[in-house]
């Protein structure tokens, strides 16, 4: 069995036991292909809809980004309220803001429903990376408030920084109540758990080496098939593998974190007073947090290409002492990275063909919007599609130039916004 790669949350993972690869045929209402949070969400929705539903997955559930990401439920989309109602108008701006905060209350649902162990904590801090980014988040939160309703805004000025994080870069910056953080990895394992208790029947260690996507949907793997009403994709970064029109919309991006040995109680609660997950406004941004057995997992640097440093730690190790200079020479135990999808507008690609659903690209902010992507395609396979297509015709458009041509201009597109970082 394919094991999980290297990282703190791998070795920290609760017991789940291997699933068996798929060997011969199979036939079912749903056939999900990705054991990621979106594909176990789809599956698990799909069979408590009273759907029969198997899963395939390459590797291992949680493999991906679901399993190896910086933990951060930050409410929301990659785009603010602002640029949303910028773009669509208020109205429609209000439907989506509104639809992807429920994936906020969705998620933690979960976890209460099925006593999923993942180390939920409450609270996100975004800190401004620069004076003038305040003035843009007064905006937002007032926007959401207006628009929505939504109070779990506050905004903190420097004065009062303190209180968040002991770090000398930021200016203040706004927390969110309704967001939060935990393991990543746990909360896969968790859905997984409940998505077979529901009745879905999950192979791990088959990856699919063709797909038929209209009725009759058939996933074929090197050892099998399964035959489907309707197919899900739910790869993300990997969807090009099976579906090289769909990788055409998605650029896959290196993240790399690393989690510090434990530094006790005091000296963690001193780094991040309110235990809040925290992320800075940069484009090319810092996120960090403290984990249940008081280590510091921080994400940051930039890095372009999907090949990884040779030493990971070395690679992010400056990016955390800039941020936290007090932890200069820290001892780091684990050091990791994933693949992430990242659409060229940073806007989520929902949609379908034939009879295949997919969604995907949710663009380093897909914690909590995943969870609720698996359940609008729930929805749509019973009949009901209006919310899943609201997110389906958000516009978009593929890299252009094919594979070849796609990753140069992302690179010289990443390091123009890295330039203006710095500035």
């Amino acid at each position: 069995m394919t094991p999980h790669a290297p990282s703190y949350y791998a070795a920290t993972a609760n017991p789940f036991p291997s699933q068996s690869t798929l060997a011969g045929d199979e036939r079912a209402d749903v056939v999900v292909i990705g054991g990621g949070f979106t594909g176990l969400s789809a599956a698990l929705h799909a069979a408590e809809a009273g759907f029969t539903v198997v899963l395939l997955e390459g590797k291992r559930i949680g493999w991906g980004a679901s399993g190896r990401n910086g933990g951060q439920l930050i409410p929301g989309m990659r785009w603010g309220a602002t640029d949303l109602v910028d773009t669509f108008g208020e109205a429609q701006a209000a439907r989506l803001i509104a639809l992807s905060l429920e994936a906020t209350g969705m998620v933690k649902g979960r976890i209460a429903r099925h006593a999923l162990a993942c180390d939920l904590r409450a609270g996100h801090f975004q800190a401004a990376a620069r004076p003038g980014h305040m003035d843009a988040m007064r905006r937002e939160a007032e926007l959401l408030h207006r628009l929505l309703g939504y109070d779990s805004l506050r905004m903190i000025e420097k004065a009062d920084l303190g209180d968040q994080v002991a770090s000398p870069l930021y200016h203040g910056g706004m927390f969110d109540a309704a967001g939060g953080h935990f393991h990543p990895l746990n909360y896969a394992l968790g859905l997984a758990r409940a998505a077979v208790a529901a009745g879905v029947r999950i192979f791990e260690d088959s990856p699919v080496m063709d797909l038929h996507q209209a009725a009759p949907v058939v996933a074929r793997t090197a050892n099998g098939a399964v035959t489907a009403r309707y197919g899900v994709l739910a790869c993300d970064a990997f969807i090009g593998e099976i579906e090289p029109n769909l990788g055409r919309w998605t650029m896959p991006v290196a993240n790399y974190n690393i989690a510090t040995a434990p530094l006790g109680e005091a000296t963690a609660r001193a780094l991040i007073p309110s235990g809040a997950a925290v992320s800075d406004s940069k484009f090319v941004l810092n996120y960090y947090r403290l984990s249940a057995d008081n280590r510091l997992i921080f994400g940051g640097g930039e890095k372009y290409s999907p090949r990884p440093p040779a030493d990971v730690a070395g690679f992010v190790r400056p990016h955390l002492e800039r941020v936290f200079p007090q932890l200069a020479g820290v001892h780091i135990d684990h050091a990791w990275g994933g693949l992430v999808g990242v659409t060229l507008n940073r806007l989520p690609h929902f949609g379908r063909i034939g009879d295949t659903f997919y969604a995907h690209g949710y663009s380093g902010h897909g914690a909590l919007l995943t969870t609720l992507a698996g359940s609008l395609i729930a929805e749509a396979m019973q009949g009901t599609a209006e919310r899943f297509d609201l997110f389906a015709k958000l516009p978009g458009r593929p890299f252009p130039g094919g594979p070849l041509l796609r990753h140069p201009l992302y690179v010289a597109g990443m390091l123009w916004y890295a330039l203006r970082d710095r500035l």
